[in-house]
């Protein structure tokens, strides 16, 4: 059921050039890197590349071939634009630049682009999506109808049916969308989409005994699955003067854990208040509903490009859509597109609804471009414009803790624990991310506590069990529930190469040499360029006497705590410490460290 209702969203654009992988393409860093390349192949080979026979020409065609694979929509729709400029005016080319310009929001070359594509009856699927969504934008009725009728522009089966009900809805023809929306409610896997937009198209006019009888229908636990679907009903049972059964709905399908935006739809109808139907308010907006609609259908099935061309649209029709622009920015951002992604989230108004989780999107698209400084001031602001907010503080802590603010993200975490009423299972996180924040800022008293208030709210977590055992062992404490807390840990996560170092660590502190070379060379396998772990290694291995493999391991352990560290483990390896190992040995070096020399325990001792 599900491979057949991906194949009728995506139509024919299966095979569409735009979103194909191109397995000739070069293996180049950048559409820059592979322009300048390409701009030296000979003019006879450059027309076996592109429509224009200029080095230039094909530069370009690389070039934008490149951004394509990587996603780099603003260098593909510049280079794209370049080839079409220079004459290639392909079928594909012309696909390729519209859905580029779509991805950039550039709908004023994008627009004039896909009318000419239709007119040229190319069979671009996104060219005939996005001349429907112009004319629905502009309450062309008649025009959206023609070209969802028209053989030769094909939009989808799915999106053009859902499209024309809402044209006929425009139109003032109700009965007519009523009697379309069915006829696509027909089609295999369709049901639930076309019986959405057909009670939407009912509440629009006023019909919302119509609309909810729907939604109560055979298909209302399908649609109310989303929270839109959510929403549309709670806002229909309101108009019916039944608030009581909408808070009932909110509860069932969502908890006590709200979002703001529905926490404040709930406290509403609690308090009796009718909320007016805003999921849509005319036609246009129908429209726009329907490429969400479609876009949340794809989300994960469907390559990420095709899916970005729905919310994008659904964004030019109707721009306060903020649920579209949540998810085009989610959808940039998965594409390392961090720019564009941070002006989608940011284009969401501080009076919406959602407002602040569009702000902790943009925050953690900050994150992830290298912008940490900019992403605590976003986060800092947020939590000052509305302190009860626990997903704010919460944010804020993470990133201060990347930063390593450890003391000031340890109180962020306090405001965020502070918030909540009844910890439950799922609250571990935040007391583990505050206890990790105290225990790397020195206070390790409250850090313990923190860690084990996690593990009351969640006993088998195996990266508390493992960050609460390494910390025991390192200090010296607890060191028989140390050990057994990691031994757990590696039984839940026997593929991670941290905690699997960490029971390495333990039985190198507890003298089980022998079987500490085991675990850690199994953890430097799951983990081979992890600075602290190839050292951890290096340190265990001398304690068995294989001295020429231990220094091989600091070396790399030096080598890869030079480089840039992706893991972030390199902070917690003294490089001087390495060097020295590697000049003196490890004896050495704990001896003038006034610690205790090595000594493995006694086979005695192994037993018990």
């Amino acid at each position: 059921m599900r491979l057949a209702l991906i194949a009728v969203l995506m139509g024919s654009v299966a095979s569409a050039p735009a979103f194909a992988k191109d397995k000739k393409a070069p293996a180049a860093d950048s559409a820059e890197a592979a322009a300048a390349a390409a701009d030296a192949v000979d003019a006879s080979d450059a027309k076996d590349v592109a429509n224009d026979p200029s080095p230039q020409g094909a530069g370009a065609y690389l070039a934008a071939r490149v951004a394509s694979q990587q996603s780099d929509f603003e260098q593909a729709a510049h280079y794209y634009r370049k080839l079409m400029t220079s004459g290639d005016v392909s079928a594909e080319t012309a696909e390729a630049t519209l859905a580029s310009q779509i991805a950039i929001a550039d709908y004023d070359h994008a627009v004039p682009l896909a009318r000419q594509m239709v007119e040229a009856q190319t069979g671009s699927q996104i060219a005939a999506m996005a001349v429907v969504a112009a004319d629905a934008k502009a309450g062309n009725w008649p025009a959206v109808i023609k070209i969802v009728d028209d053989e030769a522009a094909d939009p989808g089966p799915l999106l053009g049916g859902l499209a024309k009900g809402w044209a006929l809805v425009g139109e003032g023809k109700i009965s007519d969308a009523a009697k379309a929306f069915d006829a696509l409610g027909k089609q295999p896997a369709l049901g639930a989409f076309a019986s959405y937009h057909k009670a939407l198209s009912l509440a629009l006019v006023g019909d919302y005994e119509g609309a909810n009888a729907i939604l109560s229908g055979k298909d209302g636990k399908m649609i109310t699955a989303t929270r839109r679907g959510v929403i549309a009903q709670a806002e229909i049972l309101s108009q019916l003067e039944r608030d009581k059964d909408a808070v009932a709905l909110i509860d069932d399908r969502f908890g006590p854990d709200l979002d703001p935006q529905l926490q404040s739809i709930r406290d509403r109808l609690a308090k009796g208040e009718t909320l007016p139907f805003t999921i849509v308010r005319n036609a246009s907006d129908g429209v726009a509903e329907v490429y969400y609609s479609v876009a949340q259908a794809l989300i994960g099935d469907a390559p990420d490009t095709f899916t970005l061309m729905h919310t994008r649209m659904a964004s030019y029709i109707e721009p306060d859509m903020d649920d579209a622009t949540l998810m085009t920015a989610a959808l940039l951002d998965k594409a390392k597109q961090y720019d564009l992604a941070i002006a989608a989230y940011a284009s969401v108004k501080p009076d919406s609804p959602i407002y602040q989780a569009a702000e902790i999107g943009r925050a953690e698209s900050m994150v992830r471009a290298d912008r940490n400084d900019a992403a605590i001031e976003v986060l800092e602001n947020l939590s000052r414009r509305d302190p009860q907010l626990r997903g704010v503080w919460t944010a804020l802590g993470d990133t201060l803790r990347r930063e390593q603010r450890y003391g000031e993200a340890a109180k962020a975490y306090d405001k965020a624990i502070a918030l909540i009423k009844t910890p439950q299972e799922d609250d571990w996180f935040v007391y583990y991310s505050r206890a990790i924040a105290q225990e790397r800022s020195g206070d390790w008293k409250n850090a313990e506590a923190g860690f084990r208030e996690a593990l009351k709210l969640s006993p088998d977590q195996p990266a508390v069990l493992n960050y609460l055992g390494y910390s025991y062992v390192d200090k010296g404490e607890n060191l028989d529930e140390a050990l057994a807390m990691i031994r757990k840990a590696v039984k839940e996560r026997p593929q991670s190469g941290f905690i699997v170092d960490s029971l390495g660590w333990a039985l190198y502190k507890t003298g089980n040499y022998k079987e500490a070379v085991t675990e850690m060379e199994r953890a430097v396998s799951l983990e081979p360029r992890d600075p602290l772990l190839n050292d951890h290694l290096g340190d265990v291995l001398w304690a068995v006497g294989r001295k020429r493999e231990a220094r091989f391991q600091w070396s790399r352990a030096l080598s890869f705590g030079t480089q840039d560290d992706q893991s972030g483990t390199a902070e917690d390896l003294d490089l001087d410490r390495v060097r020295e190992k590697l000049s003196v040995g490890l004896d050495q070096v704990l001896k003038d460290e006034g610690a205790p020399p090595l000594k493995p325990i006694e086979a005695s001792d192994v037993s018990n």
